[in-house]
């Protein structure tokens, strides 16, 4: 009793209330669904020293873009086998969104937000993981993907590409990211 009277009623209120709305919050998960990008812990290790991948200066200065860490969010417009076991995607280069889009207030309604015009193809070799290999939600053409890794020496002998070798990948299936175009019936 002497414990509540030296904290006082408006005190003991707040931590009423507080504590379990502490409790009840949430992450956006791995899917994303916040009003701005979220990176998972893992992910924003695999950023640190990155730069965004720019088609032009890797064209430009391509033993300096080589030599460094960069990060792409692309979606998947075709999947093959690559070398080793890996997977080879062919990426359509997006621009994130500032903000992500949602359907209603509500955090949970929003979908991570790229842009709708293709900046650059680029292939990225990525490692899968057996959930994104397999089954409805896997690695597939209309699914997003953020790859952090680096550029290979050479390019893709069929088209001529950039070639991402991933160190890092994060996956949303089609139904789990819009592009801009969504606009017409989403709101930021």
């Amino acid at each position: 009793m002497v414990a509540v009277r030296r904290l006082g009623l408006s005190a003991i209120v707040f931590l009423v209330f507080s504590v379990p709305a502490v409790w009840g919050c949430s992450s956006a998960g791995p899917y994303g669904f916040s009003r701005s990008y979220s990176p998972l812990g893992p992910e924003e290790a695999a950023l640190q020293g990155s730069d965004h991948y720019d088609p032009v200066m890797a064209k430009r200065l391509p033993d300096e873009w080589r030599s460094k860490k960069l990060d792409v969010f692309g979606i998947v417009l075709a999947r093959g086998e690559g070398r080793e076991g890996l997977a080879d995607l062919t990426l359509s280069v997006r621009r994130l969104a500032a903000r992500n889009l949602c359907e209603d207030a509500s955090e949970d309604s929003c979908r991570v937000t790229v842009g709708d015009q293709e900046l650059a193809r680029v292939h990225a070799l990525v490692k899968l993981s057996q959930n994104d290999n397999v089954g409805n939600e896997r690695v597939q053409p209309r699914s997003l993907l953020r790859v952090v890794g680096k550029l290979e020496d050479q390019a893709n002998k069929d088209d001529g590409s950039d070639v991402l070798l991933s160190e890092f990948y994060r996956h949303w299936p089609a139904a789990y990211f819009v592009t801009e175009q969504a606009r017409s019936y989403m709101k930021r």
